[in-house]
């Protein structure tokens, strides 16, 4: 059972953790949010978005992961 909960937060986790990542890049990109964004067209937040997409990814693929070899 508590197997199951961690699963389930590590894929939800990196599912936000994913997700903030790329509306970090689009708004760096001036894609999407507020000209006055510190990160509006700041070329430095789509480093750091893809990095953050990058994390998100690996703790959601490790969730992913996890889960079926628990099903094996």
């Amino acid at each position: 059972m508590r197997k199951h909960i961690v699963v389930k937060t590590l894929i939800v986790v990196g599912c936000i953790i994913l997700i903030s990542g790329i509306i970090f890049v689009a708004q760096s990109k001036s894609k999407i949010g507020p000209n006055t964004s510190f990160m509006y067209s700041n070329p430095q937040w789509t480093v750091n978005g893809f990095a953050i997409s990058v994390i998100g990814l690996i703790v959601l693929a490790c969730g992913i992961i996890i889960q079926s070899i628990k099903n094996v």
